[in-house]
């Protein structure tokens, strides 16, 4: 395993590259199974996991259940040393009543200063922990003014509540306005971006603001320098929830496109000739990427922890990198 120091200019701490995402866990992955899973990614030297307040509130649970799993788990297990959790709020369910929707109208509580700091309180609660690593606004919240939002992770980030803070699914400029009201606020700014990023991407589009960009890669890259602290970014679905690998796997969000299916073609070609999976290959192109990011994988079997946990340190030849970094030959002549 391998590690990389994330920060906010003020809190600083090392994490795995590879970050274990735990959003089935207690529902879809049962106890036990997510019990060995957390065990195997630790074994393994894995010290950074993801979850949320809402997992898996749309589905077969009751919103919780990922953080109460873990918290579980920390209790019989005692926490690993150099372990750091994350979680998020802000898309928990604001009517208990109605559905989670992310399509309006949505049902999010939303990032309103009272919610962070009760839900921030709520996942230290049902983590079983006095301190929370990192924890992300969920969903950018356009309804709350960002000065509160930024004011309440801040106000939580010097109780100590928080270690870093960061924002989920938000257009860049969202994430630069924050930034500069945290300086303004003299609070820590956020740290950390999460955004949908995988080696398949989707067409360009009006209000489609939740991928990773050429943009906000270009900005991470330029921080970490006097008058502004740095930026890391982590990307969930980095392998696109299996349909890199699986024609029965729904290529949503965007990304069904001519482009993509040439890449998902290219990127089986160089996974055979560099003697590893698709799914290792095109996590390997993630992390050694010249903007790196974190990419946030959620294995339900022991089977794909193994392989996911293959791919940390797995460095493609630079003329491999070099292909799948190319526009492939079909998508220019579809074009």
């Amino acid at each position: 395993m391998r590690y990389r120091t994330i920060g906010n200019g003020r809190t600083a701490f090392d994490v795995s590259t590879i970050c274990l995402g735990t959003m089935y866990m207690g529902t879809r992955i049962d106890e036990a199974t997510s019990f060995a899973l957390l065990d195997r990614f630790v074994e393994a030297g894995g010290t950074f996991i993801d979850t949320a307040n809402n997992y898996n509130h749309w589905g077969l649970g009751y919103g919780r259940d990922s953080e109460d799993v873990i918290g579980r788990w920390l209790a019989s297990r005692g926490r690993p040393g150099g372990l750091r959790i994350a979680t998020k709020v802000g898309a928990g369910k604001a009517d208990p009543k109605l559905p989670l929707s992310n399509t309006p109208p949505t049902n999010f509580e939303g990032l309103g200063a009272a919610t962070v700091d009760r839900e921030v309180r709520e996942s230290a609660r049902h983590l079983g922990v006095d301190h929370l690593d990192v924890v992300y606004g969920h969903v950018d919240d356009l309804e709350t003014p960002l000065a509160e939002t930024v004011g309440a992770f801040g106000a939580l980030q010097d109780e100590g509540l928080i270690g870093i803070s960061g924002i989920s699914n938000v257009a860049l400029w969202r994430i630069v306005e924050a930034r500069e009201e945290a300086i303004r606020q003299g609070v820590a700014p956020y740290g950390l971006v999460q955004q949908q990023y995988s080696y398949i991407y989707p067409a360009p589009k009006l209000g489609r603001q939740n991928f990773v960009t050429p943009e906000l890669l270009s900005y991470a890259a330029s921080t970490g320098v006097d008058g502004r602290p740095p930026l890391a970014v982590t990307a969930y679905s980095p392998l696109h929830q299996g349909a890199l690998t699986r024609s029965d796997k729904t290529l949503w969000g965007g990304v069904d496109h001519p482009t993509t299916h040439a890449r998902i073609r290219l990127l089986h070609e160089v996974a055979r000739e560099a003697g590893a999976t698709p799914n290792q290959v095109a996590l390997a192109w993630m992390l050694g990427r010249e903007v790196p990011a974190i990419p946030v994988a959620g294995p339900s079997t022991m089977a794909q922890l193994e392989e996911v946990l293959g791919a940390a340190d797995l460095d493609l030849d630079p003329v491999l990198r070099e292909r799948l970094d190319a526009e492939p030959e079909e998508a220019r002549a579809a074009a």
